[in-house]
């Protein structure tokens, strides 16, 4: 069967791709791909920002609450569920829309995975209670001494690529962003036309405070309250900006006001670091609001 066109919407947090991706679906007799490392998780809802039920009644919704909490889930797992939901729908003889920010999920469906070498679990291991005993600090700086590139594109906070950019230093005296260089992506595994949202930037940042102040109004800290007592701590989504702050509000280190102000700057600084990446990926076009001008696309 010949491989299907994807549309893909990227752009960053609170740019408005979910709801022009549903306008687009419906328009277009499509449905969604999510591409978002953090809502692929179960009952973690408030704090990801998932499509409303009214988006996912009107436009089925791919990707999308599949994983369990605990549930380990890598990218080439990704790439591989995500594979098979565009298959099917293509199937169907509907249009598939990409949507998501998470720019290594969409390298990985589009371009293909770089053949890096396995974990290594005895130095993750070491790693792991480094952080701990001197915190994600410490971690980091051995990073930066090997790459320091690769360190200035990773916060402290990101433990798990941290340790996982050392692996690859360890493992081919490389380091990970000189490796992942020379081991680029393949040329293509779906035809594609990928348009990247790109609000202003006050405007962005606007959006972002007023959608902090939205999710905590929802009810987030409940929601991490909720999901503590289920034991959900060690969650991969519960290290993500948002439910860090408001774990802090239940475990009384920060008032609700702090945690929202700093929920919002954080967001803030994920966004940027969104941008930065989708500026290197190869044919992406990127469009300013009003986004009328797409319901054709």
């Amino acid at each position: 069967m010949e491989r299907p066109v994807l549309t893909v919407i990227a752009g960053p947090t609170a740019s408005g791709k979910s709801a022009l991706a549903v306008a687009l679906a419906l328009r277009h007799g499509g449905e969604i791909v999510g591409a978002d490392s953090q809502q692929v998780y179960r009952h973690f809802d408030i704090g990801t920002a998932k499509p409303s039920e009214a988006e996912c009644a009107a436009v089925p919704h791919h990707l999308l609450s599949v994983v369990e909490p605990l549930e380990p889930f890598s990218a080439a797992e990704y790439q591989r569920r995500a594979d098979a939901a565009i298959a099917d729908i293509h199937a169907r003889g509907r249009r598939v829309f990409v949507v998501g920010g998470t720019g290594m999920y969409l390298r990985i469906l589009l371009h293909g995975l770089v053949e890096a070498p396995g974990a290594d679990p005895a130095l993750r291991a070491r790693l792991e209670a480094l952080a701990v005993a001197e915190g994600r600090e410490a971690v980091h700086r051995r990073l930066a001494e090997v790459d320091p590139e690769s360190a200035a594109k990773l916060p402290p906070q990101d433990l798990l690529r941290v340790i996982r950019a050392l692996e690859i230093h360890a493992q081919t005296g490389k380091p990970a962003s000189v490796f992942r260089r020379e081991h680029a992506f393949s040329g293509g595994r779906y035809p594609f036309r990928m348009v990247v949202l790109e609000p202003p930037r006050e405007a962005l940042y606007q959006a972002i405070n007023a959608r902090t102040e939205t999710l905590y109004a929802r009810g987030l800290v409940d929601e991490v309250r909720a999901l503590l007592a289920r034991g959900y701590g060690e969650a991969a989504p519960m290290r993500s900006v948002g439910y860090v702050q408001a774990r802090a509000v239940v475990e009384g280190r920060l008032t609700e006001r702090e945690a929202i102000a700093q929920t919002a700057q954080e967001t803030r600084h994920y966004a940027k670091r969104q941008m930065t990446w989708f500026r290197k990926e190869p044919g992406a076009r990127f469009v300013p609001p009003p986004y009328a001008g797409l319901q054709d696309a």
